[in-house]
């Protein structure tokens, strides 16, 4: 077994099947040697695992656990389309947007669900750049979404 995908299973992480695109695009794209996602949402077994806007429909916590989802499944689409998580030499770049109520402001407490995930799962390699957004209406009233650039070997 690889060395990322024992990783997951002793954290019980199980990856989603990556959906298929609800318009016209794919799930990731390799330029070189980056990887570039889509952005993805917190579904879990097809359906949104939280909807609204943090600060008034969710807590930080929560929004922190639909973060977290979101990297779940941003980590079964490099799954996918790499066939091998261990090929990611680092996460470069994290790209993350939060359904914002207005005057909420806590953005990154809400994307470190994403951002500690990335480093419990690849270590020093999944230490990345990012930036959180807020928004005031995210696709299909999820509370999340984000994209990753990821540099593979």
């Amino acid at each position: 077994m690889a060395k990322i995908e024992k990783i997951l299973e002793e954290k019980g992480i199980v990856l989603e099947k990556v959906p298929v695109p609800v318009a016209e695009y794919v799930p990731a794209k390799t330029v070189g040697n980056l990887v570039y996602t889509s952005g993805n949402d917190c579904r879990l077994n097809g359906k949104l695992k939280y909807t609204g806007k943090v600060g008034s429909d969710l807590t930080v916590e929560q929004g922190y656990d639909a973060a977290r989802q979101v990297m779940i499944n941003l980590i079964s689409v490099l799954k996918e389309h790499l066939g091998d998580l261990d090929r990611v030499k680092q996460v470069v770049k994290m790209l993350a947007f939060v359904n914002s109520a207005d005057g909420f402001a806590q953005q990154p407490y809400v994307i470190n669900g994403a951002s500690e995930l990335l480093v419990e799962v690849f270590g020093e390699k999944g230490k990345h750049a990012r930036s959180a957004i807020s928004a005031n209406e995210l696709p299909f009233n999820t509370p999340v979404e984000i994209e990753l650039i990821v540099e593979i070997e």
